[in-house]
């Protein structure tokens, strides 16, 4: 189960540069477009002549028009043409409120009245040229809260991503969680160690030395419907950590966009936005290349994991103390995901 009243992120802005995009988003199969003026659309992946997927057609002026028999679909999801037909008595596709912004294409899969904007998360660092971003995406076969499980307890990194990130001051270290309104933060912060071989990397890339003791520290931050914003980053040990001046430290924003494709399956977009060195391009290349290996590494993890849960479902969970932030989430969801239900009766039964 999965909010359906939120904004998830449905695609880059470059997928559909020219030609229309189908993804299944939250069980819902959408085709996304640029429409008149270039606006971002979102309508039903369905054609309402013989039921063809309608991202399998082209835009032409604005409009889309099915790969098919050549209807004409409009924005909205009204029928606007076929060749030869009157159309005016074809039934409407359902459209979604979508919004392009930061880079990615938002769309909202519940009811449409209650898509507002201003409740897309804000990327503080997306508009700003003292920052640099790179990232990219992956399809995994598990469902999105076994993602936000593992971005919330960081414990993992010792043992699946051993030769980057990971070392056994995490599991030394244990994580402090606390929910914040709409936000479930879970932090640790290691002093006086030695920087796996990521964080050298990072160091050099600021002009800092890679081979002195550091202050390191992972600030997750989870929001619903599923994103997970995680601050990281390594300080020269003696100055802060955290709060270092910017000159003692390398750190950046691990950017997790979570969004369901199914109930067990997901479209996983990550980043890593910093605030040095914006400038060198080759560092971004190289800061997202190593970034896709360590996530690459989650994938074959979580989906065996998917599958050993869809085959024990008798099997009870344990719950230990790093769990924290991911169990925290996981209330957070079911609080939000069971008020949609009873507005959903309310609505059925008046």
């Amino acid at each position: 189960m999965f909010p359906k009243n939120a904004w998830y992120v449905a695609c880059t802005a470059d997928e559909i540069a020219e030609n229309p995009l189908g993804r299944k988003i939250c069980n819902e199969k959408i085709v996304f477009y640029r429409g008149q003026a270039g606006r971002v659309a979102a309508v039903e992946d369905f054609c309402p002549h013989r039921g063809a997927p309608l991202s399998l057609g082209f835009v032409q002026d604005g409009q889309l028009v099915c790969g098919y028999h050549g209807l004409v679909m409009g924005c909205d999801g009204k029928t606007v043409a076929m060749p030869g037909q009157r159309v005016q008595g074809f039934p409407c596709n359902k459209s979604y409120p979508v919004e392009e912004r930061y880079g990615f294409i938002w769309v909202w899969p519940g009811e449409p009245s209650l898509a507002d904007p201003a409740l897309i998360h804000h990327l503080e660092w997306a508009d700003n040229p003292d920052w640099a971003y790179g990232g990219g995406l992956f399809h995994i076969q598990c469902d999105y809260r076994l993602m936000v499980d593992n971005l919330m307890d960081l414990t993992h990194e010792t043992y699946v991503h051993a030769s980057s990130i990971g070392q056994k001051e995490i599991d030394e270290v244990a994580p402090k969680t606390r929910v914040e309104g709409h936000e479930v933060i879970t932090e640790r912060h290691m002093e006086n160690i030695m920087a796996p071989p990521f964080w050298r990397m990072a160091l050099r890339g600021n002009g800092l030395a890679d081979d002195v003791a550091v202050d390191r520290w992972q600030i997750c931050r989870f929001s619903p419907p599923s994103h997970v914003l995680i601050e990281v980053g390594v300080a020269h040990a003696g100055h802060g950590g955290y709060h270092a001046p910017a000159q003692h430290k390398a750190s950046s924003i691990v950017v997790d966009f979570i969004t369901p494709e199914t109930d067990t399956s997901i479209w996983y977009f990550w980043g890593m936005a910093r605030n040095f060195q914006p400038q060198d391009e080759a560092l971004t290349t190289s800061i997202r290349e190593g970034q896709g290996k360590i996530f690459s590494e989650d994938l074959d993890m979580l989906e065996q994991q998917q599958r050993n849960l869809l085959a024990n479902p008798q099997r009870a969970l344990l719950k230990l103390n790093i769990d924290a932030g991911g169990v925290q989430a996981r209330r957070m969801l079911e609080r939000i995901i069971a008020g949609e239900q009873s507005a959903q009766a309310d609505g059925s039964a008046t």
